[in-house]
């Protein structure tokens, strides 16, 4: 008898006689799971059910072929396999237009929401399939944007944003100003709070600082106090009210799924209606003063003389000409004074540095280099969310938080700060511009050489920063590529031990087995530095100078 006559009889059992898997299966005394899967096997295509009695398919490619029940979506499958017929490779084609459900979106808008209003699930009875694949994508997408935008609403009114704008990816070229949170005193209240949580943590720290383990209970105390102590520390950064009341935010969907809130951003109509406002109220920027009709100009233009006798000539502005020929003469007095001054030189790079990153489009640089940051997310799905992307926006807006809100006082903050401050700003800039990424389309072995001698001289340890892991690598790459990375963490018995492993599971085994040796794939080694094979160290996660370390304003 052939397997796939018991398929074909199950599934004449159920539609002819109309019996339940729990019937059947007390029938044949098999679990009614195994019925299920029978059931499913004896809905697979007419035609691909021939072939596999043929035996032009395995067992394992028809179980593939059974995760949907749709015999011309089966079939043209099968049209569109090459000599590769494995089955993940069938599973691949028959999902391709569906959504996981450990897609951001499933999880964000939940199963049971998602089936309440019409939505199917395409469910795999043949592997773990993790919750399946939503197969109404419009309207899962819908969905997602309907939630996110009650999120956008509650933000707006919870902290009085003047505009929330839904976006499932952060919209990178959005092209906004950002202003960012101030440094403000905590209340009374919030302080006296905050001291007695601290006083706390600290006294059970010292009485369980010999604990070799910590009760359950404990743990969890500390675990309040932490949180509690992060919640009060956040006072300490606010916005102003008045950025709050003309500026917006964009709310996005994380790659795990969660709600993400980037604040303060400054549209271009915001951005005149402020400069206009200032204009009608006399304190317009860089010496300007403004008409009675709120018209800017510079100051002193127009004005007459006390005696009224100031002679027109003086009151005619230079030609344009003789304004280029006088100011290129200035440019190659500063050039020259500059050069014999490399300290000032610092402050003048930090300064173009500065104004550019922090001050967009406020063109208020003199020293004419031009910073550029390539996007990493948009290489790298996830990265903003990771330990080291988390530090390195706490790093940057830490630093916002410090600089002056109007250009006009960068350079005497940049003067004013001390020497490790300005160097650690500088170093700031400087890292923001670091491009080593290596794309397919571009050919930069210069620029790949340069990265490898700048890792060295910065001592780069990227244990510090990433792992290995199945979603990140080991998922990613082809089985031998698996084994040689074990083989090079562990040993070859190991991988040998591993070789029989369907994909899924070697990526995952491969996993437990090397995240904790601190193997790095080659293109995330330092050369000349040796891999240790050991716990990676739990470093901070940007490597560089807490800018609150030091003091804002000179001693």
């Amino acid at each position: 008898m052939h397997p796939a006559d018991q398929f074909e009889a199950f599934k004449k059992l159920a539609e002819e006689r109309g019996l339940g898997a729990e019937e059947i299966a007390a029938r044949f005394g098999v679990t009614p799971h195994v019925v299920r899967q029978r059931l499913r096997l004896g809905a697979v295509s007419p035609r691909l059910m021939q072939i596999y009695r043929d035996g032009d398919l395995a067992l394992d490619q028809l179980m593939a072929f059974a995760i949907t029940e749709d015999h011309a979506r089966q079939e043209a499958a099968f049209e569109r396999l090459s000599y590769n017929r494995d089955a993940s490779t069938i599973r691949r084609l028959l999902t391709e237009t569906h959504v996981a459900a450990t897609d951001r979106r499933a999880v964000f808008v939940g199963a049971e929401k998602y089936a309440e209003v019409g939505g199917t699930i395409l469910r795999d009875l043949f592997t773990e399939d993790r919750g399946g694949y939503f197969e109404d994508v419009a309207l899962l997408d819908m969905l997602v944007l309907a939630k996110l935008g009650r999120e956008a609403d509650a933000v707006m009114e919870a902290e009085g944003w003047k505009w929330a704008q839904v976006f499932l990816d952060y919209p990178h070229s959005h092209g906004l100003r950002r202003l960012y949170p101030q440094t403000v005193e905590l209340s009374p209240e919030d302080q006296a709070a905050l001291d007695a949580v601290k006083g706390e943590f600290d006294n059970l720290t010292a009485q369980h600082e010999s604990d070799e383990e910590l009760a359950d209970e404990v743990d969890a105390r500390f675990g309040e106090l932490e949180a509690e102590i992060e919640r009060l520390e956040a006072k300490r950064l606010a916005y102003d009210p008045a950025d709050i009341a003309r500026c917006g935010a964009f709310v996005i969907l994380n790659h795990d799924g969660t709600v993400r809130i980037e604040r303060g951003f400054v549209r271009a109509e915001d951005e005149r209606q402020e400069l206009d406002a200032r204009g009608v109220s006399g304190e317009g920027e860089g010496g300007e003063a403004s008409d009675e009709d709120g018209a800017t100009r510079p100051d002193g233009a127009g004005r007459e003389s006390l005696d009224g006798e100031e002679d027109a000539d003086d009151e005619k502005p230079l030609s344009d000409i003789l304004i280029r020929d006088l100011t290129a003469h200035r440019t190659l007095g500063l050039r020259l004074a500059l050069r014999e001054q490399p300290e000032v030189a610092i402050v003048a790079v930090t300064h173009a540095l500065l104004a550019q990153i922090f001050y967009r489009g406020a063109d208020a640089h003199v020293v004419d280099i031009r910073p550029t940051s390539t996007c990493l997310a948009s290489h790298a799905d996830g990265i903003e969310d990771t330990k080291a992307g988390k530090a390195w926006a706490d790093h940057h807006a830490r630093w916002a938080a410090q600089i002056p809100r109007d250009v006009s006082g960068l350079w005497t903050f940049i003067v004013e700060l001390d020497h490790d401050s300005r160097m650690a700003l500088f170093a700031h800039c400087v890292a923001l511009t670091v491009n080593a990424v290596k794309l397919p389309t571009e050919r930069r072995p210069r620029a790949m050489a340069t990265a490898d001698r700048l890792a060295e001289a910065v001592a780069l340890d990227m244990t510090a920063h990433w792992r290995p892991t199945a979603r990140s690598y080991f998922g990613r790459v082809t089985k031998p590529r698996i084994l040689d990375a074990v083989r090079e963490a562990l040993s070859i018995e190991a991988a040998e031990r591993m070789a029989d492993m369907k994909k899924p599971d070697m990526g995952e085994a491969a996993e437990q087995l090397v995240v904790a040796t601190g193997w790095l794939p080659a293109l995330m080694r330092t050369p000349g530095a040796a891999q240790e094979r050991a716990e990676p160290p739990q470093a901070e996660a940007v490597t560089g100078t807490n800018p609150d370390a030091y003091s804002v304003a000179a001693e």
